[in-house]
């Protein structure tokens, strides 16, 4: 056997034990998702359910409002999603095709957001919300996120690829900056602006710091919140209802999971173009 397949069987089983390592805590959610509560309490865990328990599911919506959480998950990520994308495309385009002074200093500024956590900043757009009026409100989980520095970046790593001779073809036909933007950028940028969409619905879907602190009634709980309110409400006994709780976790995953399977290929190629230039 030559080095080289020596080699490359050693990175595919290296590759091999990560991803059982990764898809591990997956696996274990969804078949405990399944199991009776008889099964949860043998001293010797199985790996494979001895028969699939449905009603699990169904005890886990009777459990907690599902729907209300789902539709709240659903507004809120879709509002974060919508304002980041619009606000992070027309930042991208000043900051890679803008003439300014500043523009690389205002960048690294826009850069060094990235390194604060939001738990640094919560308790004065906390304040904020409250003088606003906005807690247990849409705008209280939505408004404070509606940039995202990292998606600025890689927008306007995309938007710094493309030629500048194209967008000085358009202005010669009359385009507006929104018209280059929207209609020109973006369908060239296509696989990182799909990226970005992905990244930041994934992000905003699982958020769970926020939600809890900004809100405070189930009529304004989120998926991620409602699993923990759902997990507190079984009093002490969560060993007995493990099966429940990963039964409401898989109704929160399953979105996320479904989309990146079918979009990782956007994710790849956005990756490949967003070194620092």
């Amino acid at each position: 056997m030559t080095a080289n397949r020596v080699g490359s069987t050693f990175r595919l089983l290296v590759a091999l034990i990560v991803t059982l390592i990764m898809f591990f805590p997956l696996y274990w959610l969804l078949i405990t998702s399944f199991k009776t509560s008889v099964e949860l309490r043998s001293a010797v865990p199985t790996f494979w359910p001895e028969a699939f328990n449905l009603d699990n599911y169904k005890a886990a919506f009777k459990a907690a409002p599902f729907g209300r959480f789902f539709t709240n998950t659903l507004i809120q990520t879709v509002g974060i999603v919508f304002l980041q994308l619009n606000i992070g495309l027309l930042a991208a385009y000043a900051f890679a095709k803008g003439a300014f002074a500043g523009r690389e200093k205002l960048f690294l500024l826009v850069l060094a957001a990235l390194i604060v956590p939001e738990q640094v900043v919560f308790v004065p757009v906390y304040i904020m919300m409250s003088k606003l009026g906005w807690l247990n409100t849409f705008l209280a989980l939505i408004v404070p996120h509606g940039a995202s520095a990292y998606g600025i970046f890689l927008l306007r790593q995309a938007f710094k690829s493309i030629n500048n001779d194209v967008i000085e073809a358009a202005k010669v036909d009359g385009a507006g900056r929104f018209h280059i933007i929207y209609k020109l950028l973006v369908p060239i940028a296509r696989p990182t602006v799909v990226t970005v969409i992905i990244l930041k619905f994934i992000g905003s879907w699982n958020s769970y710091f926020w939600p809890l602190i900004m809100t405070n009634s189930n009529k304004m709980r989120v998926l991620t919140t409602g699993i923990a309110m759902m997990k507190d409400s079984f009093a002490g006994n969560e060993s007995m209802s493990y099966n429940l709780i990963m039964a409401g976790s898989v109704f929160v995953i399953l979105p996320i999971v479904i989309l990146f399977i079918f979009a990782q290929k956007y994710i790849v190629a956005a990756m490949a173009n967003s070194t620092f230039k």
